[in-house]
C-alpha cells in the first residue's frame, strides 16, 4: 500500500465475500440457521449419555483391571496412586500415574486424556523427582458381544507419549505403542488381556522398545460389589540399554464397585499388590491404589 488509507487486494476480497454472503444469511429463516448452524452440535451433545449407554450395552460389562488396559469401551476419571520399591533401596511415589478423563465420543471409538503423574523419588540416592510426560490413548473396538450374546470383545490402541515432562523423569522422545487388546468371559470369569510394543521416534538405544503383554484373570461377586483379580505383567526387551531382559509380576489385587453416587456417577476403588518374580526387574514390589468415577 502506497498510503494508510489505501485498500489492499487482499481486504476487497474479504469485503467481497462478507458482501456476497451476508444477505444470504439474514434471508434464511431464524429456525433454519439455527436447525442448520447450531443443530447437530446441540444434538451431539444432548445425545451423548445415551449414545454412551448403547454403545457400552454393546460390550461386556467387566471391571477395568488395576494393571491391564481394559479392551473394554470405559467412560470415567480415574486417578492411581503407586508406591514402589525399587533395588538398591530407592523408593518412587507416583501421584496419579498418567491416568484421568475417559470418553467415548462416538462408536466404536474411545479417548483417554491423561493427566501427568508426579514422580518422587527417595531412598538412599538423591532424590529426583518431577512431572512425568503427557500420555494420550485412542481405542477401536472391532468386535465385541455382550453377555447375552458371546461375552468377548477385540480392540485395538494407539498410545502416544509426548516429551512435556521434567528432566528427571520424562522420556525426552515421543513413544507411540500400538496394542491389540481381548477379552471373553464364562458366567462371572473373565479374562483380558493387551499385547503392546513400545517405539520410541529415537533413543532406540537407550528406551529399546520393549514388548508388554499383561493378562488379568477376574472373578466378579456380585452380591458383595467384589471384583478380586489376578494379574501377570510380562515385560520383554528385545534392544536398548535392558536388551535380552525380561521381567514378569504377579499382581493380587481387590476391586469394589460399582456403587452408586448421584445420577449416572459411580465409585470404584481397588487396591493390588505387585511382586517381581524374575531377576534384575526394574523395581521389586509396588502397592497400586486405584479410584474411578464412572459416569
Amino acid at each position: 500500500m502506497k498510503t494508510g488509507t489505501s485498500i489492499s487486494n487482499q481486504n476487497l476480497a474479504r469485503i467481497a465475500i462478507v458482501t456476497a454472503v451476508l444477505p444470504l444469511i439474514l434471508l434464511m429463516p431464524p429456525r433454519c440457521q439455527a436447525a442448520d448452524l447450531f443443530g447437530p452440535v446441540e444434538d451431539y451433545f444432548a445425545n451423548w449419555f445415551n449414545r454412551v449407554d448403547q454403545i457400552q450395552s454393546e460390550q461386556p460389562h467387566w471391571m477395568t483391571p488395576l494393571v491391564t488396559v481394559t479392551p473394554r469401551l470405559e467412560e470415567e476419571y480415574r486417578y492411581d496412586q503407586l508406591w514402589q520399591t525399587q533395588p538398591h533401596g530407592t523408593a518412587l511415589n507416583n501421584f496419579g500415574a498418567n491416568k484421568g478423563l475417559e470418553l467415548i465420543p462416538f462408536s466404536p471409538v474411545e479417548l483417554i486424556l491423561s493427566t501427568p503423574g508426579y514422580i518422587s523419588r527417595g531412598g538412599h540416592v538423591k532424590a529426583s523427582n518431577g512431572w512425568a510426560d503427557e500420555t494420550f490413548l485412542i481405542k477401536y473396538r472391532l468386535l465385541a458381544a455382550n453377555e447375552e450374546t458371546g461375552n468377548y470383545i477385540l480392540t485395538l490402541f494407539l498410545g502416544i507419549s509426548a516429551p512435556t515432562g521434567d528432566d528427571p523423569v520424562s522420556l525426552r522422545h515421543t513413544v507411540y505403542t500400538p496394542t491389540i487388546a481381548f477379552g471373553k468371559g464364562w458366567g462371572n470369569f473373565d479374562f483380558q488381556s493387551t499385547v503392546a510394543d513400545a517405539l520410541p521416534d529415537g533413543g532406540l538405544k537407550r528406551l529399546g522398545s520393549p514388548v508388554a503383554f499383561n493378562t488379568t484373570f477376574q472373578y466378579h461377586i456380585p452380591e458383595f460389589f467384589m471384583w478380586p483379580e489376578l494379574e501377570t505383567n510380562y515385560t520383554w526387551w528385545p534392544n536398548g540399554e535392558r536388551e535380552g531382559k525380561s521381567q514378569l509380576f504377579l499382581t493380587p489385587g481387590l476391586i469394589l464397585g460399582r456403587f452408586h453416587l448421584w445420577n449416572r456417577v459411580r465409585f470404584v476403588i481397588g487396591a493390588g499388590y505387585q511382586v517381581a518374580v524374575t531377576k534384575d526387574p526394574q523395581y521389586n514390589n509396588g502397592v497400586i491404589l486405584s479410584v474411578r468415577t464412572p459416569f
